[in-house]
């Protein structure tokens, strides 16, 4: 039996369900001369707004037990300039490159998803919805469904290229939230966004972050971004999912599969080591034909059997 990593998110074909998460190969410029990008399934770009941001102060990042503690605050380029510089470095043949999509209000959004959605390279978009909504000003574009479902609707109505939904974990109701997405034109889910979190330096007695709070990431927050994803993909069984959180190891993306995920995407790893995903990528496929498996999917499947699962 052949074993392959090929991946289809419902027509979005992958060489491999391992990408890099938004943010975490910076302006491509630096990762590409450490990275073979034919090795690996795609990347998701840092977040684009409309007009540059500064982000917020630094130090925007910090160490913590088991996971990683930033605060970057979307720091980007602006749309403009992110066309005219960092897609044409990143855009190749056969490398997916989806696009982190950020705004302060919904006519952002549909302002960079309209210079976006027909860009030579881009082969989908993913709608942060984890950030703070000014216009209505709620903690999070998620924090209402109808919110959540107006902001991926727009986005995926002017997108003629698949558009998936990044939802934060800490939601009122997170399949609830999901499927409004979904019913309002979004392609797929990526779930989860980091998790709010804070740390205090005790010997200078001072916030780690220079904006003070921000997102937790890495293996802590692993068993949390594995529950959203069963909830989700158990509630929309049929929807692409990309898990996110955690995920350092080829067993760490075959659990996240195992749970509902179609594809992953690898972040706080990849920023200890820019070359994880295609290790990650390597040890799945080990992992794959160690258990009999012909595919990612199949992981999906054994979840979801009448048995409950399990293969050797």
């Amino acid at each position: 039996m052949r074993t392959s990593l090929a991946t289809d998110l419902n027509g979005l074909t992958l060489r491999s369900p391992v990408l890099v998460a938004s943010g975490c190969f910076g302006t491509g410029r630096e990762a590409l001369g450490m990275v073979d990008p034919g090795k690996l399934g795609g990347v998701v770009t840092r977040t684009i707004t409309a007009t540059p941001r500064r982000g917020a102060p630094g130090p925007r990042v910090g160490e913590t037990v088991s996971g990683m503690l930033s605060g970057v605050g979307w720091q980007n380029p602006g749309v403009d300039l992110f066309l005219e510089e960092e897609l044409p470095r990143l855009a190749r043949p056969g490398f997916p490159v989806v696009v982190s999509v950020g705004g302060a209000g919904l006519e952002e959004f549909v302002s960079v998803t309209g210079a976006l959605a027909r860009a030579p390279g881009v082969s989908a978009l993913e709608v942060s919805l984890g950030g703070p909504d000014e216009e209505l000003a709620l903690e999070s574009f998620a924090a209402r469904p109808e919110r959540a479902a107006e902001v991926a609707g727009a986005v995926a109505r002017l997108s003629p290229i698949p558009v998936f939904a990044k939802l934060p974990a800490l939601v009122g109701d997170l399949a609830e939230t999901a499927r409004a997405c979904v019913r309002a034109g979004a392609h797929g889910l990526t779930l989860i966004d980091g998790v709010p979190a804070m740390a205090v330096d005790t010997d200078s007695m001072r916030p780690l972050l220079g904006g003070v709070t921000g997102y937790l990431s890495g293996p802590a927050i692993r068993p949390i971004a594995l529950r959203a994803v069963h909830e989700v993909a158990r509630a929309l069984p049929d929807v692409p999912i990309f898990g996110v959180g955690g995920v350092f190891t080829g067993r760490d993306a075959a659990e996240m599969m195992l749970a509902g995920a179609w594809a992953v995407q690898v972040g706080t790893a990849a920023l200890v080591d820019p070359a994880a995903p295609v290790e990650i990528a390597r040890a799945l496929l080990a992992y794959l034909r160690e258990k009999g498996l012909s595919s990612p999917s199949d992981l999906r499947a054994v979840m979801r059997s009448p048995r409950g699962g399990g293969v050797r």
